[in-house]
This record gives structure tokens, C-alpha cells and sequence, in this order.
């Protein structure tokens, strides 16, 4: 029988060494644009509500109504500019890693020999700029594992390829 070893890690990977990759830059119209339909149709509720007076004593305080909602959307506007530039991605030749966030930053990596599939996803507006989310499932969640949203179709099926043939390796 062999002597149990369990030696300790003097040296560790530095994963900030690593490059990576930003997500393309129409991605960021994507956000804009889904934000604004969704601003709009709020916008809309909102100025039905005040108008027909659904919510008493709004008059009194319909400009600073306005006022916090326009200065919310704003807010969001600039948190998606910031945030933008922070989504990046690596693949290497054993994970893949996604990082994002500005007050809150989050850094995924996945082995692809935890890997079960890869999916690829377009939304309309996704589609129209030629964009598309690469979404990695491992074993045992129902729920996604990283997703990496805004790269090229092209790119991404490229990804999507490796990823399955690295899976079918191991």
C-alpha cells in the first residue's frame, strides 16, 4: 500500500495575467436598446397612471415624479456604460473564464472537465447585430454556470466547437 502524500502548493496560477478578451462592442447597443423599450413602455404606464389621476395626490408632485424617474433611468444608463466595459472573457486550454462588475466584481471560471454542454442564444436584437450568448452548463444545476453574452456568432459557434471537443477529451 502506498503512503498517503498530501504535499502543500508553494506556488499559485496568477489568473490577472491572463488575457482577456472584451465582448464586442455592438453588445452594448443590445443593452441600450433593450433598456430604452423597457424605459418607454414604464414611461407610458407612468404618464397613464398621472394623467388619469389612478394615483391621488400625484399632481401636486408630477414633475418630481418625472424628475426621479428620468434621473433613475440616467443612473442606469451610466451603470451600463461603466459595467460595459468590464465584461471579459478567456478561454484557455483547460477553463473558460468570464469576469464583469463595477461595485460588485464577479469572476467565473469553469473546467471543461466539469462541462456537461454549451448552448448558443440570440435574441432579436442580438440577431440583428450579429451577436450571440455562449451559456455553459456543468453537472449537477439545472441553471447556467457562466454565460458569456455579446460575441460575434461567428466567434461564438469557434468557442462553442472547442469547448465540445476539450469535453470529449477528458
Amino acid at each position: 500500500m502506498s503512503e498517503f502524500k498530501n504535499n502543500s502548493v508553494s506556488e499559485l496560477p496568477d489568473i490577472t495575467k491572463v488575457e482577456f478578451t472584451k465582448v464586442d462592442q455592438n453588445y452594448l447597443k443590445v443593452l441600450l436598446i433593450n433598456f430604452f423599450l423597457v424605459f418607454i413602455l414604464l414611461f407610458v404606464v407612468l404618464s397613464f397612471l398621472i394623467n388619469k389621476e389612478l394615483v391621488e395626490e400625484t399632481s401636486d408632485y408630477t414633475d418630481l415624479i418625472y424628475s426621479i424617474f428620468f434621473i433613475i433611468g440616467l443612473a442606469i444608463i451610466t451603470f451600463y456604460i461603466i459595467g460595459f466595459s468590464k465584461r471579459k472573457y478567456a478561454l484557455r486550454d483547460n477553463d473558460i473564464s468570464y469576469k464583469s462588475g463595477v461595485f460588485v466584481k464577479t469572476m467565473t471560471t469553469v473546467p471543461f472537465s466539469r462541462i456537461q454542454h454549451v448552448e448558443i442564444d440570440q435574441g432579436p436584437i442580438s440577431r440583428f447585430l450579429g451577436l450571440s450568448s455562449l451559456t455553459v452548463f456543468t453537472a449537477g444545476d439545472s441553471s447556467s454556470d457562466l454565460e458569456i453574452s455579446g460575441i460575434k456568432n461567428e466567434q461564438a459557434l469557434k468557442i462553442k466547437e472547442f469547448i465540445s471537443a476539450k469535453v470529449h477529451e477528458s
